[in-house]
């Protein structure tokens, strides 16, 4: 059967005979992880492939060609529904051949991959027999299966006081001072929306007021204030919004504070004064290279120097723990721009460092203006990026303590936080295992509420237009009433 490229764009007729259809999805997900721009259709006139679901085998159909592919036998050691993963395994196997591509992750489709490494260490599995395991069971290549356990070890490490009763707080600041050609996020951009902004401070301090009385009986763990670009605010809206939680809740009772600046041409000394006077200890600042040539090319204006400086002032206002963000996969670059940048982190020394994979999303420019084919073909040398970032984090003493990954992502590898010891966020852990409620505030914000008894997650979500948003607090606000109440 002739090889297929990943960069076409084939129609698929993915027939799962009589299986429940909620396997459609994630059928079609594995699909799409070797085939990011496939569509799929209804009719066999319109497919290029087709595969076919039918009793203990999968049939792969090109051409008037065929494959045929068994179903593993055996019983997963690992989470998951058995008979699902045997299918998944057979696909992976035929388009492996088909495309000649071994996905790093396998067969795992999903955002939270640790989480099957987590469930297996609750267990009691050693680290050993959950690496042989994810190997055999879910077609993880060795070094990503020890990555993960890595990760889902430090995870539980971490949480290990943990309570489900527990609750963090998100506030989501929608503003940026550009949009990023490979940004798919909520964000508006200031210079033309920036007239909203105080209506807007405005409207997330109601909501933030009228919630309050909901967590009364609760204790906040951590704080982060996201988006978007919160530093893109001047210091007095910051500081009504700090005050107002301060007011309500105690911010001197809080585990941690973290505020992404982002931008690193959004920071000034008036602005970190702000943030330290109301116990703000953790900031990131987010470069995402340290070639001006790339930032210029994404859309990010602001200099290299700019980085260095806001790094410097974070320092001197008393900041202990500085995160930064780097994408690797990013236009034009390559292993020699990673390697780069990377030496600037060991001149920075940052607490946190976080590795993303470029994931081209369907909303960016990037995707499009038709960058997508050329960025997604990337694998091998985003691999050898990532390893270079990697041996960064652990020449600096750091280990990876989170990670999730993403639909489209270059190469389908995964971003990654790495940390100090002691220097960790909780909040990324909390948002990526899903074990304790997360209270949003502001457009675009997702509530997630945890039910620990049932090990249950409900989602109660802000309406993500900022003129929406500022017209339907009150709306926003009974959401989260109604949703609290039935706990």
């Amino acid at each position: 059967m002739k090889p297929l490229q990943i960069t076409q764009s084939p129609s698929v007729l993915l027939d799962i005979g009589r299986l429940p259809e909620k396997y459609a999805y994630e059928f079609q997900m594995l699909i799409r992880e070797f085939l990011p721009f496939a569509r799929f259709c209804t009719s066999e006139e319109e497919a290029d492939l087709s595969l076919r679901i039918h009793d203990q085998q999968v049939l792969l159909s090109r051409e008037g060609e065929q494959k045929i592919q068994l179903l593993s036998d055996g019983t997963p050691s690992l989470t998951g529904d058995p008979y699902k993963n045997r299918i998944k395994k057979a696909i992976y196997e035929l388009l492996s051949e088909l495309t000649g591509t071994r996905l790093p992750w396998g067969i795992l489709t999903g955002v939270r991959p640790t989480k099957i490494a987590y469930a297996a260490l609750d267990k009691g599995s050693s680290q050993e027999e959950i690496v042989h395991d994810l190997v055999q069971d879910f077609c993880l290549q060795e070094d990503k299966a020890r990555l993960m356990t890595m990760t889902a070890r430090q995870e539980k490490l971490l949480l290990s006081s943990h309570e489900g009763h527990d609750v963090s707080l998100y506030v989501g600041i929608p503003f940026c001072p550009t949009r990023c050609a490979y940004c798919s996020f909520v964000s508006y951009d200031y210079a033309k929306y920036g007239q909203l902004a105080d209506a807007y401070v405005d409207a997330l301090i109601h909501e933030i007021e009228q919630s309050a009385p909901l967590l009364s009986d609760r204790h906040i763990k951590s704080f982060y204030m996201g988006g978007g670009t919160p530093t893109v605010l001047s210091p007095k809206q910051l500081e009504k919004i700090l005050h107002t939680l301060d007011q309500v809740f105690g911010c001197s009772t809080f585990t941690e504070m973290t505020v992404e600046g982002g931008r690193p041409d959004t920071i000034t000394p008036e602005k970190l004064k702000v943030l330290t006077d109301y116990g703000v200890s953790r900031i990131s600042i987010n470069p995402q290279t340290l070639h001006q040539k790339t930032l210029d090319l994404v859309g990010r204006r602001h200099t290299v120097e700019q980085i260095y400086e806001a790094f410097r002032m974070a320092r001197e206002a008393g900041f202990k723990t500085i995160n930064m963000d780097f994408i690797m996969g990013l236009p034009q670059e390559t292993e020699k721009e990673a390697y780069e940048s990377m030496q600037g982190v060991l001149r920075l020394k940052p607490e946190n460092l976080t590795i993303h994979t470029l994931a081209i999303k369907r909303s960016s420019s990037l995707h499009q203006e038709g960058e997508g084919p050329a960025l997604v073909q990337q694998g091998p040398m985003i691999a050898n990026m990532l390893s270079i970032a990697q041996d960064t984090a652990f020449s600096l003493g750091m280990h990876p303590y989170y990670m999730y990954r993403q639909k489209n992502m270059a190469g389908n590898f995964e971003n990654v936080g790495y940390s100090l010891p002691g220097q960790e966020c909780i909040y990324n852990i909390e948002i990526m295992e899903e074990r304790q409620s997360v209270i949003a505030f502001g457009a675009g914000a997702v509530s997630k509420i945890y039910y620990p008894e049932e090990n249950r997650l409900e989602r109660v979500p802000n309406v993500k237009n900022v003129t929406e948003y500022l017209s339907r607090t009150d709306e926003m606000i009974e959401r989260k009433r109604k949703e609290l109440r039935h706990e």
